[in-house]
């Protein structure tokens, strides 16, 4: 099978928010992509604009406001028609022929439903990305040096055979912002559908780097907020409602008795981060 016919399985899917700096290190990769739908969460920054300019082949989805990350993702996954999806970060990078390889190693595997490029920090630092689900027992041991079926990986970058999500479904869109991927990856799990890490295939990721706005502290506060609300939201459905309760006051009590160090300290951003995660626990309920 030619290279061209390799791309021509999988669509790449994009969730944006402000995130027109990161086209320029896309364009390596989307330029030799025939499928490719960015799904916008509402950018006032030109990201849509400038992707139409750049890749006149691209479905570019804008949903006027933040829909979070899961129910973008789902948006786009929804106007895929190839086989494959490959859903990536735009602070991530990956090359046109790392894609490829993602793309034959899911040909050899047809009963796998993500295959995970190892995601890298900076070129040649390896990041921890999978590991078994917290809540079947603990990951120890040295990384991956082959393909390696594991429970659970980073959702910065994952190649879907969509056919092997039927009665398992996508995203929970009552995460908007972080455990999705945990949410997900623990059902896939659950109904034995396997993932697998290819760790010669790589991709750099610039954490946190695919949002840059005009108030830095309110992304931070934000970041906060939402990572507490989905802990919790994943807590309940994946625990018990008590162990949800029981999390939420102990994580609370611990940022209330934390804050006041960092005010001292005074590192803006963690500040910021803090007071987000202690208003997510404190306005928390089950029902979310």
């Amino acid at each position: 099978m030619s290279d061209h016919d390799l791309l021509d399985q999988v669509t790449v899917v994009l969730v944006t928010y402000h995130s027109a700096h990161c086209l320029d290190a896309l364009d390596a990769l989307l330029s030799h992509c025939p499928h490719i739908v960015i799904s916008d969460n509402g950018s006032t920054d030109g990201t849509t604009e400038q992707a139409r300019a750049r890749w006149p082949q691209a479905v570019v989805l804008e949903h006027g406001r933040n829909l979070g990350f899961g129910t973008a993702n789902n948006r786009a996954i929804a106007q895929v028609t190839t086989p494959l999806a490959f859903l990536l970060n735009p602070d991530c990078e990956v090359t046109p022929e790392g894609l490829r390889e993602l793309v034959r190693a899911a040909n050899e595997l047809p009963e796998v439903a993500i295959v995970a490029p190892q995601l890298q920090g900076a070129p040649g630092r390896a990041d921890v990305n999978y590991r078994w689900p917290r809540m079947a027992w603990a990951s120890r041991g040295p990384g991956a040096q082959g393909p390696a079926c594991v429970g659970f990986v980073v959702g910065a970058a994952m190649l879907f055979r969509l056919a092997r999500f039927e009665g398992v479904g996508f995203f929970d869109e009552r995460f908007f912002l972080y455990y999705e991927d945990d949410d997900l990856c623990l059902r896939l799990f659950q109904a034995q559908r396997p993932m697998v890490v290819w760790p010669a295939v790589a991709a750099v990721h610039r954490a946190r780097g695919s949002v840059r706005g005009k108030t830095p502290w309110r992304s931070e506060y934000l970041r906060g907020y939402h990572h507490a609300q989905s802990k919790l939201i994943y807590a309940a459905k994946h625990r018990s409602a008590a162990a949800a309760q029981g999390l939420r006051w102990s994580v609370l009590l611990g940022t209330t008795l934390a804050l006041p160090l960092r005010v001292i300290v005074f590192s803006p951003k963690l500040v910021a981060r803090m007071a987000g995660r202690w208003m997510g626990l404190w306005r928390w309920r089950l029902h979310d």
